[in-house]
């Protein structure tokens, strides 16, 4: 059974056409015109119809950031796109013959992974997305979980550290002000000011007149001291995150995606040390799998299309 996955991003408009194995038949990709609500609806109807056309679809399913509904149907609020209060999924349906599901991007990536990638083997599993922010999804049981109003799991904005760092969302010390791709940059900036083992990070935002991901992802592939210290830094952040997570939650497994996992074991090592350092009961507590996200870009629209495709027969 075919079903739809759309991912709507900050700079592009992502969509497949995806079996129920997880497959991608078909893709497509736009700009998207993210400054104008209209357009990105259009744009959105005009790739469903085309990755559709000539195929037998159950649904479809959108993922956007921001805040949904529980009934998968209303962006409550969404941070890149101006929509307030949108009733997104009546005015597709209005315009489409399938049915069709919004969902957070980050639930559906996390989903995608829970059903293909890296959480298949488990039943509750917990997804952080480390990217410019950070993202989280949580399964529990075998379901997504949503909240009771839809907008649960922004995990990102769990308070790590009382009184600490001002995020964009208006409290301070979020998970996302020390465990993000931001937040690796501002790291990594604070160890070349310090001079020592910064010198090569330094050099490099001196060379290139500021300081990329990019550039910390080269220094880390050379290993270079400080690029590692600050991935280290930024690994214990989220190690003492999972570990408050893991008191609430009880994952079998956490599960990283986002361009700074791509680090790898760089990353899931310091996070794995720090988690276990601040696992309340350790030792009669069994511990929790680390793990990098396997679907990577893919993870959006294939968990989007797979929550279509359980809408339409009546699952998660």
């Amino acid at each position: 059974m075919h079903a739809i996955g759309i991912d709507i991003g900050g700079t592009k408009i992502a969509g497949a056409l995806v079996d129920e194995l997880g497959t991608i038949i078909r893709a497509d990709r736009v700009p998207s015109p993210a400054g104008d609500p209209r357009e990105i609806e259009d744009a959105v109807v005009a790739m469903i119809s085309g990755l559709a056309a000539g195929t037998d679809v159950c649904g479809a399913g959108v993922a956007a950031a921001g805040f949904i509904d529980a009934a998968q149907s209303t962006v409550y609020y969404a941070p890149n796109i101006n929509w307030r209060n949108e009733p997104f999924r009546d005015k597709l349906e209005s315009r489409l013959n399938i049915p069709v599901i919004i969902e957070n991007d980050a639930n559906a990536a996390g989903w995608a992974e829970f059903r293909y990638g890296a959480g298949r083997l488990f039943s509750d599993m917990v997804t952080l997305t480390i990217g410019t922010g950070v993202g989280g999804a949580i399964v529990a049981n075998d379901r997504l979980f949503r909240g009771g109003f839809g907008a649960g799991a922004e995990l990102g904005h769990l308070r790590l550290v009382p009184d600490g760092l001002p995020c964009g969302c208006g409290a301070r010390g979020c998970i996302e002000q020390y465990g993000s791709g931001r937040a690796l940059l501002r790291i990594a900036g604070e160890l070349a000011d310090a001079g020592g083992i910064g010198r090569g990070i330094a050099l490099v935002r001196e060379q290139n007149g500021s300081l990329t991901g990019t550039d910390v992802a080269k220094l880390l592939a050379e290993g270079d001291g400080g690029a590692l210290a600050a991935l280290r830094q930024l690994g214990t952040a989220l190690g003492q995150a999972c570990a408050s997570l893991g008191a609430v939650l009880d994952p079998q497994i956490f599960v990283f995606g986002g361009g700074v996992a791509a680090a790898g074991d760089l990353l899931i090592e310091p996070i794995r040390s720090a988690y276990l350092e601040h696992l309340p009961a350790r030792g009669f507590h069994p511990e929790a799998a680390f793990a990098v996200a396997e679907l990577v870009n893919d993870a959006g629209v294939v968990g989007a299309a797979d929550l279509a495709r359980l809408h339409a027969t009546g699952g998660n």
